[in-house]
C-alpha cells in the first residue's frame, strides 16, 4: 500500500450537523494528500456549485461547505470527494434541520452503513488472505481490512464484520475458502483404541485438541483423507470437540480412523479401530451401491431369509411409501425398490429394514450437472451462520438460489459467492425466522436442504467452583475461583462479587469481572471498618447462577481521612463538653483523656454514626481544665483541648414580697456585656410586651417582672443571648385571693400569697400531715380539734376567744395558707383546707399494634420515676397521671420512628369557697383525656379529637 501514500485521505471526517431552520450550516472535513487534492461536495449524486446559498472555502487542509438560511429541504446527506493524480476518496456527512425528522429517523440515518460489502476470497493452503470492506460511520469511516497470513484449513469459513456507533450497528459477512494442499502423510504409530458398532447404526468419534495457533484437524481412514459427504459429517461442536460422524455403518467402514492435529509448533495423533458387527439375522442377498444419471430409473434389490419376513424402505431417516415416485415389489424372499425420474435429491443412503431390526444398506449416487449436493438438512443455533456449498460440473453456469420459493439476492447478511465450479450461500447471524427450504438450481437440475434455526437456550450459567480466600496481606482479601465444569457448553460472560457486613442480613454488590478468576479486595473499597463475608455468582445475558460463599470472613478497614478535625472546647463548669470529628469513611476509633482510654459509661458518652464520631463528657469539673482529648483510629490521630469557663451569667435572689399585696415575681440575670441583647421565653415561646409583664434593662442586669403572679404563670422561663441562655423554673402555689367570712358580725380576713421557688419540685399528690400555726407557733392538740378525711383537713376551735385572734397558718407538704383572725369571743370557727387532685390521661392510637412509641414532656423523655404511667393496650398508647399538679402543665408529645403528635395540658390552680363557719381552700385539677387516631405507618394524623 506504500505506493498509494500520496493518495487523498481524510484526517478528520465530516461530522453530522444539527441546526435550527433559518440559520447557517457549516459542513467541514480535513483532508491530506500529495499532490494537494481537488475537493468537491455532492448531494443526490449532483455536484454542488458555490453559488446562491452555497459557499465553499479552504482553510489549510480543512474544506468547508456553508449553506445559508437552511430550510427543511436542506436536511439529508452530503458527500465530500477528494481526488488527485494518485487516487481518490470520499466521505458523507448528515445535515439535520430541527423540526423535520423524528429522533428515530435521525438514529437510523446515522447508524453505520457498509458502502462496499466485505470481500470474500479463495486461497490455497499457506497463502495470505485479505478480507475487506468500506463503511460509513457517524464519527469515522473508511476502508477496513482483515489480513490472514499463511492460511490453513481451519481458517476457512464465514467472517463477520460488525460496525457499531451510538446510533446502532450493522452486520456483513464474507467467505474464505482454503483449498487443502498436501496433508501430513506421516501418521507415525499412534496407540489404537477399539470401537464396535452394529451394522446400520451411526459411529461417532470426538477429539479434544488445544493449541496456539489453533490446530488444523484432518481425519483419515486407513490412510485416506476423509471429506464431508452423505455418510461422513465433520464439524467442531459447541463444547470444542472435533467430531467425525459415520452414518449408517456398513462392512466397508471397518478400519482404522486417525485424527491428526497440527500447527506451526508440531503435530499430535489419535486413532481408533472401528469394527462393524453383522446383525444376528442376515439378509440372503444385501443391497448393492448404485450410480445412476439424472432422469434415469434406479432399482434396488435384496433377499430376506424367509418369504413371510416383512420389510420397510427408508431414505436415510425418512420412511418411503409406494406411489408415483417409489415402486415396491415382493417375489418370495426377494424385495425390490424402484425410484422413478431420479434427481439430485434422491442421492443418499437407502435402507431395507426387517422387523427384527436387521438392515441392509446401499448408497445411491446420482450423477449429473450437480457434482456436490446440498445436505438433506442443516441445523444451526440462533446467532450462528448457516453455510451451503454446491459444486457443479462446469464453470460459469447459470445458477440460482431459492428459499421457500423466493429467489435470493446478495445483501450484507446474505452472502452469495461463486469460485469457479463452487457456489456458496451463507446466512449471517441467523434467527429462527431464517428457517425454511433452501434450493439450488442449475438448468433442469436442483438440490435442496431443509434449514432449521434453533432458538438459543436461554439458560443462566452454572455456579463457580473451588472458591478460596487468602488473607495473608494486611487489610486485603484475595478471592479466587474456577469456572463451572460445563462452562464450555454454557459459558459465563462475567462474575459478580458481593459483600456482607457480619451481623447484617444485606448483601451488596462490590465489583464485577469479565474473564478473570481472581480479584483482590482492599480495605479502601469498603465503607466502614468491620468483618466482611464475600460471595460470587456467574452471569450471562440470560441470567445469573446461584451464589457461592467464600469460606471465611475478613476484617477490613477503609483508609479514612479527616474531613472535620476536633476543635478545642470552652465549657462552663458543671455543663457537658462535646467533641466531634468527621471522617471520610466509617472506622472504629478510640477516645483518650490525658492518655487514658475512655469507655462508654455514666460520665463519658461515646457515639459513632457512619463517618461522624463524638465524645460527650457530662458535668465537667474545674480539675478538667486543660485536659487533652485524643481520637485514634486506623491511620488517624487528632487531638483537642478542654478548657473550663467561669460563669458569664450571675443570678440575684428574688426580691422580698409584700405579704399584704399581690405577689410580684422578679426574674433577674446579670450579663458580662452591658450592650448584649436578650430575649425572654416561657415554655419555649418567645414573650412579647403585654399587660402584666415588664421587661427592664439596666447596665449588665436584665429583668422580667410578672406584676401579679397567677397559677398560669408557672413554667420554665429562659433568658437567651446569642451564645448563652439561663433558665428559671417558676411554680406559683396557693390561692391568689382575699377571702372574707363572717361570724356573728365579726369579719374574718384570710390572706395568702403565692409561693415562688427557683426550681420546680415534684409533689406527692395526696394530702398527708397538716400543721396549724398561730403567730408562727405550732398549735397543740389541747388548743384545737383537728378533723381528717381523705383530702379534707379541718381545725375546729369550739369556743373562740379574743386570745385566738392573730395571724394563723395551715401548712401541708407543699401548700401554705395564711389568714388573720379577729374574734370578740364566745364563738366557734372551723378553718379547713380541702385539696382535690384529679387524674388525667393522654391517649393516641397507632395502626400497627406492635409499634413502639416514646412520650416526651416539654422536649424531655418521660421516665417512670416522673410519676407518670405508660400503658400499651393493642393499638392504643396511654400516658396516665393519677394525681395532677401544676407542674404537670406543659406540652406533651407521643413519637414513633416517623411521626409525632402533641398535646397541650393546662392544670388549673387553687380556687377558694367560703361557708359561714368554714374557710375552705380547694385545689381543683382539670381532668382531661385527649385521644388522637393515627393511621397505618403513623405518617398522617386524623384531626378527630375526643375529650
Amino acid at each position: 500500500m506504500d505506493v498509494f501514500g500520496g493518495a487523498p485521505r481524510f484526517l478528520a471526517y465530516p461530522r453530522p450537523v444539527v441546526v435550527q431552520s433559518g440559520t447557517d450550516a457549516v459542513l467541514k472535513c480535513q483532508i491530506g494528500g500529495d499532490p494537494r487534492p481537488a475537493v468537491i461536495w455532492e448531494r443526490n449524486n449532483e455536484k454542488i456549485h458555490p453559488e446562491g446559498r452555497y459557499r465553499v472555502f479552504e482553510d489549510g487542509n480543512v474544506y468547508n461547505l456553508i449553506i445559508t438560511s437552511v430550510t427543511m429541504e436542506d436536511s439529508g446527506q452530503y458527500i465530500c470527494k477528494a481526488k488527485n493524480c494518485i487516487g481518490e476518496t470520499y466521505a458523507a456527512a448528515t445535515l439535520k434541520v430541527e423540526g423535520e425528522a423524528q429522533e428515530m429517523e435521525f438514529r437510523e440515518e446515522n447508524k453505520p452503513r457498509f458502502l462496499i460489502k466485505p470481500l470474500s476470497t479463495r486461497v490455497g493452503r499457506g497463502e495470505d488472505a485479505v478480507l475487506g470492506s468500506s463503511c460509513h460511520l457517524y464519527q469515522d469511516g473508511g476502508w477496513f481490512q482483515l489480513k490472514i497470513f499463511k492460511t490453513r484449513a481451519p481458517d476457512g469459513g464465514v467472517y463477520t464484520c460488525k460496525a457499531r456507533n451510538e446510533f446502532g450497528e450493522s452486520l456483513a459477512g464474507a467467505v474464505l475458502l482454503v483449498d487443502a494442499g498436501p496433508g501430513h502423510e506421516d501418521e507415525g504409530n499412534p496407540k489404537v483404541k477399539m470401537f464396535a458398532v452394529t451394522e446400520g447404526k451411526h459411529a461417532k468419534f470426538r477429539c479434544y485438541v488445544t493449541g496456539k495457533p489453533k490446530p488444523e484437524i484432518l481425519w483419515r481412514k486407513d490412510g485416506r483423507l476423509i471429506l464431508s459427504g452423505r455418510r461422513y459429517l465433520l464439524y467442531e461442536d459447541r463444547e470444542g470437540y472435533f467430531t467425525l460422524k459415520v452414518l449408517y455403518c456398513k462392512q466397508q467402514d471397518n478400519g482404522v480412523y486417525v485424527c491428526s492435529a497440527s500447527n506451526t509448533e508440531g503435530q499430535t495423533l489419535s486413532a481408533v479401530h472401528l469394527i462393524v458387527k453383522e446383525p444376528p439375522v442376515r439378509f440372503k442377498q444385501p443391497l448393492n451401491d448404485l450410480q445412476v444419471w439424472e432422469r434415469d430409473l434406479a432399482v434396488l434389490e435384496c433377499e430376506v431369509p424367509e418369504d413371510t419376513v416383512p420389510i420397510t424402505w427408508y431414505l436415510e431417516d425418512r420412511r418411503l411409501q409406494p406411489g408415483a415416485k417409489y415402486g415396491m415389489e415382493e417375489w418370495g424372499t426377494k424385495r425390490r425398490l424402484t425410484i422413478r425420474d431420479i434427481g439430485v435429491d434422491d442421492d443418499g443412503i437407502y435402507l431395507c429394514e426387517m422387523a427384527d431390526g436387521g438392515r441392509s444398506i446401499a448408497e445411491v449416487a446420482v450423477k449429473g450437472t450437480i457434482v456436490r449436493k446440498l445436505p438433506r438438512k442443516v441445523d444451526v443455533l440462533e446467532g450462528e451462520n448457516a453455510a451451503f456449498c454446491v459444486e457443479v460440473e462446469e464453470e460459469e453456469m447459470d445458477i440460482h438460489w431459492y428459499k421457500d420459493g423466493t429467489e435470493l439476492r446478495e445483501t450484507h447478511q446474505t452472502i452469495l459467492k461463486s469460485f469457479g465450479r463452487t457456489h456458496i450461500l451463507v446466512f449471517v447471524n441467523t434467527t429462527p425466522q431464517d428457517s425454511g427450504m433452501v434450493m439450488f438450481y442449475v438448468g433442469r437440475s436442483k438440490t435442496s436442504s431443509q434449514l432449521r434455526v434453533k432458538a438459543a437456550r436461554h439458560c443462566p450459567p452454572s455456579c463457580p467452583i473451588g472458591v478460596q480466600i487468602n488473607t495473608e496481606r494486611a487489610n486485603a482479601a484475595l478471592l479466587s475461583w474456577f469456572p463451572a465444569q460445563d462452562s464450555r457448553k454454557n459459558p459465563p460472560s462475567g462474575y459478580i462479587i458481593e459483600r456482607q457486613e457480619v451481623g447484617s442480613q444485606e448483601w451488596l454488590q462490590c465489583l464485577t469481572t469479565d474473564s478473570a478468576t481472581s480479584v483482590e479486595i482492599l480495605g479502601d473499597s469498603v465503607p466502614c471498618e468491620a468483618d466482611y463475608r464475600f460471595r460470587i455468582c456467574s452471569v450471562n445475558k440470560y441470567g445469573r447462577s446461584g451464589n457461592v460463599e467464600f469460606p471465611r470472613a475478613v476484617h477490613l478497614v477503609p483508609v479514612a481521612r479527616i474531613q472535620a478535625p476536633l476543635q478545642d472546647a470552652l465549657v462552663p463548669e458543671g455543663q457537658d463538653a462535646c467533641f466531634t470529628i468527621e471522617l471520610s469513611a466509617s472506622v472504629i476509633g478510640t477516645w483518650f483523656l490525658n492518655g487514658n482510654q475512655l469507655q462508654d459509661d455514666d460520665r463519658f458518652s461515646i457515639r459513632r454514626s457512619r463517618t461522624h464520631q463524638s465524645l460527650r463528657i457530662r458535668g465537667v469539673r474545674d480539675t478538667d481544665n486543660g485536659s487533652e482529648i485524643t481520637f485514634i483510629a486506623y491511620g488517624i490521630r487528632d487531638s483537642a483541648a478542654l478548657y473550663i469557663q467561669a460563669p458569664l451569667v450571675k443570678f440575684t435572689p428574688l426580691s422580698e414580697m409584700d405579704r399584704n399585696k399581690f405577689v410580684e415575681v422578679v426574674l433577674q440575670c446579670e450579663l458580662s456585656d452591658p450592650l448584649a441583647q436578650v430575649s425572654w421565653y416561657k415554655d419555649g415561646v418567645k414573650l412579647l410586651p403585654q399587660s402584666g409583664l415588664d421587661f427592664k434593662s439596666k447596665g449588665t442586669k436584665r429583668q422580667l417582672i410578672v406584676q401579679s403572679a397567677e397559677f398560669y404563670h408557672s413554667g420554665v422561663y429562659s433568658c437567651k443571648t446569642r451564645g448563652d441562655a439561663v433558665h428559671f423554673n417558676v411554680d406559683v402555689k396557693g390561692p391568689n385571693a382575699n377571702v372574707c367570712c363572717y361570724k356573728d358580725g365579726v369579719e374574718l380576713v384570710s390572706k395568702s400569697q403565692p409561693h415562688i421557688k427557683s426550681e420546680c419540685t415534684r409533689r406527692t399528690l395526696a394530702v398527708k400531715t397538716v400543721f396549724w400555726y398561730k403567730e408562727g407557733e405550732e398549735l397543740q392538740e389541747c388548743d384545737i380539734i383537728t378533723q381528717s378525711k381523705e383530702t379534707f383537713r379541718a381545725l375546729v376551735v369550739k369556743t373562740a376567744e379574743p386570745s385566738h385572734s392573730g395571724e394563723h397558718a395551715c401548712e401541708t407538704d407543699d401548700v401554705t395558707v395564711q389568714f388573720a383572725v379577729n374574734l370578740p369571743g364566745d364563738s366557734s370557727v372551723i378553718y379547713a383546707i380541702h385539696v382535690c387532685f384529679l387524674p388525667f390521661k393522654l391517649q393516641c392510637e397507632v395502626s400497627d399494634p406492635d409499634a413502639q412509641v416514646w412520650w416526651y414532656k416539654d422536649g424531655n423523655e418521660v421516665l417512670p420515676q416522673d410519676g407518670m404511667v405508660t400503658v400499651y393496650e393493642e393499638a392504643v398508647r396511654t400516658l396516665s397521671v393519677q394525681s395532677a399538679e401544676l407542674c404537670h402543665s406543659g406540652t406533651y408529645s407521643c413519637q414513633t420512628n416517623n411521626d409525632a403528635i402533641s398535646f397541650h395540658v393546662e392544670i388549673k390552680g387553687v380556687s377558694v369557697s367560703a361557708n359561714t363557719n368554714t374557710v375552705i381552700y380547694t385545689i381543683l385539677v382539670l381532668s382531661k383525656v385527649l385521644t388522637y387516631q393515627v393511621p397505618v405507618g403513623t405518617a398522617i394524623l386524623k384531626r378527630s379529637i375526643s375529650r
